[in-house]
């Protein structure tokens, strides 16, 4: 997992403001089949949202489980919407660019 710089954090939080959350967190908690489509987006879009429809009063132990399950970083959490972030293994399949350290 890499470290973020405060920019860097406030830079995804720009990106991430108009991005729709990918998956919810209901019910049934964190599931095989929920990680699977998280991990699934991160190799599509880099940055995702989640949203904690239930379990809101674990929210950020989860949302800090769930970016360490899935090899991303944690880049905020705001009300009930988790932000996570995680750099294309493959430089040129990246579409975020982050700002230099």
């Amino acid at each position: 997992m890499q470290q973020l710089t405060n920019a860097q954090r406030k830079y995804l939080r720009k990106l991430a403001h108009h991005l729709h959350p990918v998956t919810q967190v209901g019910k049934h908690g964190v599931t095989e089949h929920v990680i699977a489509k998280m991990n699934q987006e991160l190799d599509a879009h880099e940055l995702i949202k989640i949203r904690f429809i239930d379990f809101q009063d674990q929210k950020h132990e989860l949302a800090g489980d769930l970016a360490e399950r899935l090899d991303a970083v944690l880049v905020g959490l705001i009300g009930n919407t988790a932000m996570l972030y995680r750099q294309h293994p493959d430089h040129e399949r990246r579409q975020i660019r982050l700002p230099a350290r």
